[in-house]
């Protein structure tokens, strides 16, 4: 496509190259001369080292090196891994123990890295993990979310690694005395595993002092900032590049200890060394994802207005602070704690604890899909107490629209917003629900319906760089700053710029995931990409049409002043010369301006945008049998303008694909010891096509006013809404037949044991 207008569904542009296997991932590029590592992980949960016999491992067949905790201190780097750590509500540290790369003294997991093997080939190197002889005193697993049990670490001896708190704890306290309404909920979230299409993988390579480290991830900038701290190398002397990438969802934003481990093997042999887990050891040493519980409390006055909020949470860690852990279900979770309702007077306490289990860290939404899974389950119970439609509690409660900006009560600022607005659009989709609840119950079936009403906070780097640059050949690179992991970016970015500057798209190639080629970039993650990007690509195209201004304005004979760009083509009062950008760049080169061929500029927007919309399930039970599944689906969201509308659908799709399989079947379980039971893809259950159904997507815009293009992030805004949406849905088919507490996942077995449960409580 050579032209089109705005905001058009131009297919995706990288789909050729993915469908027909022509995709370059990790493990399609391995380094003929490579050598391979695999890692040897702790088998039990917790336990003291009193032996690590690495011998016979370093004698076996291939095998160049083999390396534990000492090894690597002896190589002289940092072996402790960096991570975000709070303050508490009385305003000391939260507790901060080391998590070295490799185990030190002590293992605290199943699958944590004890030691790490480096041979010829792939197989040699597992076989010689496997005669790696390590013994131990193994300990009590702690697996529950309260203090106490045996101590993980001695910085947190009762196992609680920070007491949180945000807002004002009396103020909110004196509300729910005055209330006139008070309603409350536990509410459970549970564990889920990150499992991309493509497992994490790295390969790294010396040569001449130089560093090249080349990983599956979410951006090359951060990383190779990590790699300098920990290898104490200078940035200029490390190069990190990423090829496609199969999915990332935040897990593969952070650094992992293996990245160190195949870096140092690398530098240490001066040969290529290549990584690539497996499902299962991803499954146990990936981190997970949400995994806490809260108790939430809502008052009203006496038209049901809500006068207070107030949410207790408690959350798991895992055995270590992994890089974000403690900031998820803190900082984060606090940015969309009220949601989109007009609240001032909260509080927000959370408590987090060490588990034996694998590190929690960010899972697309981070913080914000918890957060607005809590606030709206109690809405819900809420309307159901209190006697009031959904719908009606919800849209009594609203940020009004002349509201905006709108500083929430946890101090962010709500750009705009038409919530209402939203909100009936939804309802109008969603008719004859009734109906279709009655036909169900003929056939012996349960059918409910839940709403979700969600805001959500687009998160991240707000600052972004990219370059253009005119080739030879006619075509443009675009050099850009984010990574993508399959959400289509190559395509998003080309016909951006294309519509800008008048470039056709199958002329403009974007160059991304190479430290080298741009001075910084922050990645992908939050929701970000498409809106930093494109800015900075503005500012670029802003740059680049300043340059061109007094060039063109000579060859025209006119005042710089009377040389405008508009409609892709410079143009002057009393000059036929009218060249398009392409055509200005042939005749500088011709003229030896290389110059005025590339041209860069870094941005940072001064505020964020608050993506929102209304998602509304429709499951149906099997009263005899539990299995429970989503029926229909509807969205009706406010990202504000968008790029291309056929992305966006697409990411929505993806997200409450993953709301709906955590929802329904996905769930990690350990047994007492704290082994993984759900380590495979035979025993944890992923959602199959067959269980999505059709989601019907519908844009409602209001254009934000916190960048230049009004548009809003759209990346997690699915998963955001359809955690609650299911739930909700679920509690509503369950309610009249007396269940009163239902929480994810909603398995078959779970649901029928609810239902019997009640059956004979009335019995």
């Amino acid at each position: 496509m050579d032209k089109f207008g705005k905001s058009q569904p131009v297919k995706r542009t990288e789909d050729h190259r993915f469908l027909t296997g022509q995709g370059q991932y990790i493990d399609d590029a391995v380094p003929d001369d490579a050598l391979f590592a695999a890692f040897f992980r702790s088998p039990v949960a917790h336990g003291r080292i009193t032996a690590l016999d690495l011998d016979v491992a370093r004698e076996a067949e291939g095998v160049r090196l083999v390396m534990a905790l000492d090894d690597l201190t002896e190589a002289g780097i940092d072996t402790v891994l960096n991570a975000v750590i709070v303050s508490n509500r009385d305003g000391s540290k939260a507790a901060a123990p080391d998590r070295h790369m490799l185990a030190k003294d002590r293992v605290r997991f199943v699958g944590e890295p004890v030691a790490v093997v480096i041979a010829e080939a792939q197989m040699q190197a597992r076989d010689a993990a496997e005669l790696i002889w390590m013994e131990t005193d193994d300990l009590p697993a702690k697996l529950n979310l309260d203090a106490g049990g045996e101590p993980l670490h001695t910085e947190a001896p009762d196992n609680r690694a920070f007491d949180w708190g945000m807002g004002d704890e009396a103020a909110t306290e004196a509300a729910f005395q005055a209330a006139a309404h008070t309603v409350q909920l536990n509410v459970a979230d549970n564990r889920v595993i990150i499992t991309s299409i493509e497992p994490r993988g790295c390969q790294a390579s010396w040569f001449e002092g130089r560093l090249h480290f080349a990983y599956g991830g979410q951006g090359v900038w951060a990383m190779r900032g990590q790699l300098a701290q920990k290898l104490k190398l200078k940035s200029d002397a490390i190069r990190v590049t990423t090829p496609d990438v199969g999915g990332g969802f935040g897990m593969k934003v952070m650094p992992y200890p293996e990245y160190f481990c195949v870096a140092v093997a690398a530098m240490k042999l001066g040969e290529p060394v290549h990584w690539m887990s497996d499902r299962s050891e991803a499954m146990l040493s990936d981190h997970h994802g949400r995994d806490l519980a809260s108790l939430a409390e809502l008052a009203f006055d006496t038209d049901y207005r809500i006068t207070a909020y107030r949410v207790n949470s408690k959350v798991n860690l895992g055995a270590h602070n992994s890089h974000f852990g403690q900031a998820i279900q803190t900082n984060l979770f606090s940015k969309v704690l009220m949601g989109a309702y007009d609240v001032q007077t909260t509080y927000l306490r959370v408590e987090g604890f060490y588990t034996n289990t694998t590190q929690v860290d960010a899972y697309r939404g981070a913080g914000r899909p918890e957060a607005i899974y809590v606030l709206e389950r109690v809405m819900d119970r809420a309307a159901r107490e209190l006697g009031v439609d959904p719908w009606e509690l919800r849209r009594k409660n609203f940020i009004r629209p002349e509201a905006f900006p709108y500083k929430s009560a946890t101090g962010e600022i709500y750009d705009v917003g038409d919530f209402d607005m939203v909100l009936s659009r939804a309802r109008e989709q969603t008719q004859g629900f009734a109906a279709r609840k009655a036909a169900d119950a003929e056939r012996g079936r349960f059918r409910g319906q839940g709403l979700c009403y969600y805001i959500e906070s687009i998160l991240g780097d707000p600052s972004e760089n990219a370059k253009i640059a005119f080739c030879e050949d006619g075509t443009v690179n675009l050099y850009v700053g984010t990574q993508s992991n399959g959400q289509g970016h190559d395509t998003a970015y080309e016909q951006f710029l294309s519509d800008q500057l008048g470039v056709p798209m199958n002329q403009i190639t974007v160059i991304q995931g190479d430290s080298d080629q741009l001075p910084n970039g922050g990645g992908t993650g939050g929701s970000r990409s498409v809106t930093v990007q494109n800015t900075a690509t503005l500012a670029t195209i802003d740059v680049m049409i300043a340059a061109f201004t007094p060039y063109l304005a000579d060859k025209m004979g006119v005042e710089e002043a009377d040389v405008s760009f508009d409609h892709e083509t410079f143009r002057a009062p009393g000059s036929n010369l009218t060249p398009t950008l392409t055509e200005a760049a042939e005749m500088a080169r011709a003229d030896g301006r290389t110059d005025l061929l590339q041209h860069e500029a870094r941005i940072t927007l001064d505020a964020r945008s608050y993506p929102n919309g209304a998602h509304v399930a429709e499951i149906v039970i099997d009263c005899f049998t539990g299995e429970t599944w989503v029926d229909r689906y509807t969205v009706v969201d406010d990202f504000g303008n968008l790029i291309n509308p056929m992305l966006a659908e697409g990411q929505v799709q993806g997200g409450v694909a993953q709301g709906i399989g955590q929802a329904l079947s996905e769930h990690v379980v350990h047994d007492a010891q704290g082994q993984l039971l759900t380590a495979s893809l035979m025993d944890y259950a992923l959602p199959r096509a067959s269980e999505i159904p059709m989601i019907k997507f519908t844009s409602a815009p209001v254009p934000s006013t916190s960048n230049p293009m009004g548009m809003k992030g759209c990346g997690e805004a699915g998963t955001v809404g359809a955690l609650a949406a299911v739930a909700n849905a679920v509690q509503d088919a369950l309610w009249e037949h007396g269940v009163r507490q239902a929480d994810m996942p909603f398995t078959p077995h779970r649901v029928w044991e609810l239902l019997t449960h009640v059956s004979v409580a009335a019995k």
